[in-house]
């Protein structure tokens, strides 16, 4: 998070004649915020905000575009949870699996994938195929990996060959990874996604399932 100043022009009362700052604090959803009033009574309230993304209009060639755009927004905005679970599951499983020998790697991965599959294969499975696709892009381009990469280190060779088989039949290569630039209107959407994640501080020493 980044702090910065925000301004409120709340003018709860009209002081004419005031001159001096008066200073205090309001609460705002449960957090107690410092604040001060100014010599025209305007009420400036300090805060800490997390990041926003801000984009520029989009430009479109025809309406055509720029109803994929919406569409790919509003199936964007669909994957979401699962794109920023999937991170972060895997910036957790990466850490606890860091020091861990093969044999244990492979066991806890083996027990995490049982119950994501009792938690997962529901949602996952009412996905449309373009709600799939853009999931699989938005989870690629995060990690800068191949989805039959991540498939392949996480479970083994087989298993990533048969999704990418899978795959195949419907139109996604899962071996060659995001490739900006492919799908413009797609990367326009995705670049409003923010879905990284990093391990808090305070859980650097416990691991995914504790």
């Amino acid at each position: 998070m980044k702090p910065f100043f925000f301004l409120l022009s709340l003018t709860f009362f009209a002081y004419s004649n005031v001159f001096a700052q008066a200073t205090g604090s309001v609460e705002i959803n449960g957090q107690l915020l410092p604040f001060m009033v100014d010599e025209c009574g305007d009420t400036l309230i300090m805060a800490t905000l997390d990041d926003v993304s801000v984009s520029s209009p989009k430009n479109f060639e025809n309406r055509e575009d720029y109803l994929k755009y919406r569409r790919y927004r509003r199936y964007a905005a669909v994957v979401y949870p699962y794109a920023v679970e999937a991170i972060k599951l895997f910036r957790e499983v990466e850490y606890a699996t860091s020091h861990m020998k093969d044999r244990e790697q492979k066991r806890y991965i083996r027990k995490l994938h049982k119950n994501l599959k009792e938690d997962f294969t529901d949602p996952l499975k009412g996905l449309t195929k373009t709600q799939g696709m853009i999931l699989i892009e938005m989870i690629e381009r995060e990690l800068d990996r191949p989805l039959y990469d991540l498939i392949k280190d996480l479970r083994n060779g087989l298993t990533a060959a048969y999704w990418n088989t899978l795959g195949s039949m419907f139109g996604h290569d899962i071996k060659s990874g995001y490739v900006e630039g492919a799908d413009p209107i797609l990367d326009a959407v995705l670049q409003d996604m923010n879905i990284s994640y990093d391990i808090p501080a305070g859980r650097l020493g416990g691991a995914v399932g504790e």
